[in-house]
């Protein structure tokens, strides 16, 4: 199975590439259009800031290339993010991918911290991604932006408010929680994308 990583200059890609690798994958990282269109899967990881990664990719000219990919896809974080249709975060124009706005998390009381950092569970687990996953079980998140709630939602948390942990769109699939530093869960949930 030929796997590739969308390598844009985003970081937390190292830890996608060791996560495959647990899995038995060598994945292929690399900003070749040419490699990333012919690929089985593609997996589009990343940390950072939306407007410098979203012009990372279109100096690269994937911006278009990801659009149209018909195979199984998976973006993760900032990846999700940038897979929707505009961020909050340096005012960004996205992908499109997902008809829906990126908003920043808005404190409503003290004890709200921005980024959401840290454990939480999922609920509403409704997608082939998430066989296997019980209800509540718990996933890792680093963000201070956030995919409210839609029609594309095939999971959801609570920090602040609900929101999207992940979203469908035919084969474009997305977490804004890291798989790859989720334990047993984000490994299972891992499996099951190079399962599709």
């Amino acid at each position: 199975m030929n796997i590739t990583i969308v390598d844009y200059g985003a970081g937390n890609v190292t830890s996608v590439v060791r996560a495959l690798q647990r899995l038995g994958v060598e994945a292929t990282l690399t900003d070749d259009p040419e490699l990333i269109a012919k690929a089985d899967k593609v997996v589009f990881p990343g940390q950072g800031e939306a407007s410098n990664a979203m012009l990372n990719l279109r100096q690269r000219g994937l911006d278009k290339v990801l659009r149209d990919l018909k195979q199984p896809f998976l973006g993760i974080c900032i990846g999700q993010q940038l897979m929707c249709r505009h961020s909050e975060e340096g005012d960004t124009d996205g992908l499109g991918i997902f008809d829906v706005p990126v908003l920043r998390f808005m404190p409503q009381c003290h004890e709200d911290k921005v980024p959401n950092m840290g454990w939480n569970t999922l609920e509403g687990l409704s997608s082939p991604l998430f066989k296997g996953i019980e209800e509540g079980a718990y996933a890792y998140f680093v963000h201070s932006f956030y995919v409210p709630l839609c029609d594309e939602t095939i999971a959801t948390t609570n920090y602040i408010l609900p929101f999207s942990a992940a979203l469908r769109h035919e084969n474009f699939f997305a977490t804004q929680f890291h798989p790859e530093k989720s334990g047993d869960v984000g490994e299972r949930i891992l499996q099951n994308f190079l399962n599709i």
